[in-house]
């Protein structure tokens, strides 16, 4: 665990975040259905489902932490909130520094216009002018290895090309915090291990990594901490070897009491 450490020192602050989804009971299938049930007066039951309850984390500047947890864990909701594109339900997150995240599959692309204006596009929403990606457009083009369908259209592009193209436009923003979910799984393995040694580079220019991977090893080998999200609580946040050594115990655990209640279902007799 981290010792007292200085606000000056701190990238990214997480204090007291919840994340609230109201869930509706019956399933409205169309838009009509919607209308008919306000004209109807017939009002909609909901559900509260908290994607992330009470968390509290701190990063300090140069820190690359892992994200783990189960599938609807709360890993992402957490990352869109730290990536302000989604607001919490209360709570607050601080970001010192300009912040590059890759955070869903075509987040921030128009799939119209071609992987060249989409450069552009998401260079522009990173505070970059049309000059400065200008600029970097080339190595852009060369890291993500689509140069044969950068002038299609995105809507043309396979989910591990849209991957390639985005990380290509992170790696040469120059950030201070670097953001990214699971998205690079969809690239083949070459790829992947291109991304790593990018972010193993980020790492040694100080830059801030918060790194969502269901990949572990992959964990150990980025990652000196790493925090364990399940059922949308901070369960622990840590070292990223013994975070994941409890992460894998806890699969483990899991698996063999499913197999062990299995095993044990009852045979109703059949009646003579």
């Amino acid at each position: 665990m981290h010792q007292e450490t200085n606000a000056s020192d701190l990238a990214i602050v997480v204090s007291g975040v919840s994340v609230r989804y109201q869930l509706p009971t019956e399933r409205i299938n169309t838009l009509k259905e919607q209308v008919i049930r306000q004209i109807t007066r017939r009002t909609v039951k909901y559900n509260e489902f908290w994607a992330l309850q009470k968390i509290n984390l701190q990063l300090r500047r140069g820190d690359a932490v892992a994200l783990v947890g189960r599938n609807g864990a709360g890993k992402s909701t957490l990352l869109k909130v730290i990536a302000k594109v989604l607001r919490p339900t209360s709570g607050r997150v601080w970001v010192r520094g300009t912040m590059a995240p890759i955070i869903e599959l075509g987040a921030g692309f128009h799939p119209e216009l071609t992987g060249r204006e989409n450069i552009f596009l998401n260079g522009a929403m990173l505070g970059f002018s049309r000059a400065q990606m200008a600029k970097k457009v080339d190595s852009i083009i060369e890291f993500s290895e689509i140069t044969n369908f950068i002038d299609s259209p995105l809507r043309t592009y396979s989910s591990g090309m849209q991957a390639r193209l985005g990380f290509a436009v992170a790696a040469e923003a120059d950030p201070d915090v670097l953001i990214i979910d699971e998205v690079l799984s969809v690239g083949d393995e070459a790829f992947q291990k291109k991304c790593m040694e990018r972010m193993r580079r980020f790492r040694e220019q100080g830059v801030t990594i918060l790194y969502v991977s269901h990949a572990l090893d992959s964990v150990h080998a980025l990652c000196d901490y790493a925090a364990w999200i399940d059922r949308g609580r901070l369960r622990y946040y840590g070292e990223s070897q013994q975070v994941v050594a409890m992460f894998r115990d806890s699969l483990e655990h899991d698996a063999d009491l499913a197999e062990t209640q299995r095993m044990q279902v009852v045979r109703v007799p059949r009646k003579s």
